[in-house]
């Protein structure tokens, strides 16, 4: 990770939703204030109530939000894999963490500081008002999702987030069967259904052939006819 050039962090800049308003230029300006690092499995990149001063770029591996409730439970509120990025708020203010983020496996990260970020902003203010698109953008698609969702079955949605998790694997260039790492448990919150709920589906699912499971794993054979379940 540390040998990236910066025409790879150009690349990988581009293609995060985030940024995907930004000029060529603008890109380069911010993949000159990016750092590398690499965190093991298991490592945390930071705590929940921790102050974010640093957002994140995900170049390699996989990483996870989660939360603890006072019960002892973890819960996993999203995945993320190479293109996504988290903390993204740390770029236009200092506020606490809402959640912890670890990494599943090793992860390679970019790392670009929200002061920074923020100075380069006011040094070129074409940037802020395109990031501005950019973030309604997304927040438009993240309410058509919600809106989405609350018209979808428990089966309906624990297929889609199934199947994006499947995208994201391919994507890292996995082939055939595919391992998906999250649990029973991060299924079921991802969709926002309970455990059993999504238990019971997937049990469906492993009747039809579609997955199999085992102690802590969770194979796709046939990721094509998780569509079938989605309406």
């Amino acid at each position: 990770m540390a040998g990236m050039r910066s025409a790879e962090m150009v690349e990988l800049l581009g293609g995060v939703p985030v940024f995907s308003t930004l000029e060529q230029g603008d890109l380069e300006r911010i993949a000159q204030l990016a750092v590398p690092r690499d965190f093991e499995p298991g490592e945390v990149v930071f705590r929940e109530g921790d102050s974010s001063d640093t957002c994140y770029v995900v170049s390699g591996g996989r990483a996870r939000a989660i939360r603890s409730h006072r019960d002892g439970r973890t819960i996993t509120l999203a995945t993320f894999g190479p293109g996504d990025i988290f903390g993204e708020l740390a770029l236009f203010e200092d506020e606490r963490r809402s959640a912890t983020v670890e990494a599943i496996e090793r992860t390679s990260v970019l790392g670009v500081l929200g002061p920074d970020m923020r100075r380069l902003m006011n040094e070129h203010a074409e940037i802020s008002a395109r990031l501005v698109i950019a973030l309604g953008r997304r927040l438009r698609e993240t309410n058509e999702r919600l809106s989405r969702q609350s018209f979808q079955t428990v089966q309906s949605r624990v297929a889609v987030v199934l199947s994006q998790l499947v995208e994201q694997e391919l994507a890292d260039g996995q082939r055939g069967d595919v391992l998906v790492t999250a649990t029973q448990a991060d299924l079921a919150q991802l969709a926002g259904s309970s455990r059993e709920s999504a238990s019971r589906f997937l049990a469906v699912l492993e009747r039809a052939g579609v997955i199999s499971q085992g102690r802590g794993r969770l194979v796709v054979h046939d990721s094509e006819a998780l569509k079938h379940y989605v309406f």
